[in-house]
């Protein structure tokens, strides 16, 4: 089963990414994309938006109610602050076998570090990565989007975790569900291998 964050404020085409795949794909609807995806609060981005919540723990446990209410193995994948979900959520529940990062907002304030000092043994683990070669050129925090990729990706790899990694074309918001369905793709290879 491969549970994709999305959310109304940033639908993403779920059903078109997910034809073909083998594995059973459900979309997961979070209510506030910046409270409920982010791992601790963290100041806005922009002078008069709203504030990150931080309210990821939240989210994981009606992820976790998920998990136990199905049969294994699992996947977790999301795009944007979606992606920095779902590696969270990778750390943190063992029992999701494989995640999928998509431009994700690993530039998120601490996020680095936290994941250097919290990744667990990733052994028979994976995770995907897909980041689009213009997202640095949006300035900052967006600017170090890849080396913060390329610094997680690094991290998981010392820590066991087989680990997939795409740079594809556009900027953030281009080729949304063509990552998603490479994304989709890679875990489905995953949970069905064997």
């Amino acid at each position: 089963m491969i549970y994709v964050i999305d959310s109304p404020e940033h639908p993403l085409n779920v059903t078109a990414a997910a034809e073909g795949l083998r594995a059973s794909v459900v979309s997961v609807p979070v209510a506030d994309w910046g409270d409920a995806l982010t791992p601790w609060p963290a100041p806005a981005l922009r002078p008069g938006e709203k504030d990150f919540g931080g309210q990821a723990d939240e989210t994981l446990a009606l992820l976790a109610e998920a998990l136990d209410a199905a049969p294994g193995p699992h996947a977790v994948c999301g795009y944007s602050l979606g992606g920095l979900f779902a590696l969270y959520a990778f750390v943190r529940e063992p029992r999701l076998a494989a995640c999928a990062c998509l431009s994700g907002s690993v530039w998120y304030e601490g996020w680095v570090n936290w994941l250097r000092e919290n990744a667990p043994d990733c052994a028979g683990r994976y995770a995907y990565f897909s980041v689009g070669r213009k997202e640095k050129r949006a300035g900052l925090p967006f600017r170090h989007v890849e080396e913060d990729l390329a610094a997680c990706v690094e991290i998981l790899r010392a820590h066991g975790c087989r680990v997939g990694v795409t740079l594809g074309p556009g900027s953030h918001m281009q080729h949304v569900t063509e990552r998603l369905s490479a994304g989709l793709a890679a875990l489905d290879s995953v949970l069905t291998a064997g």
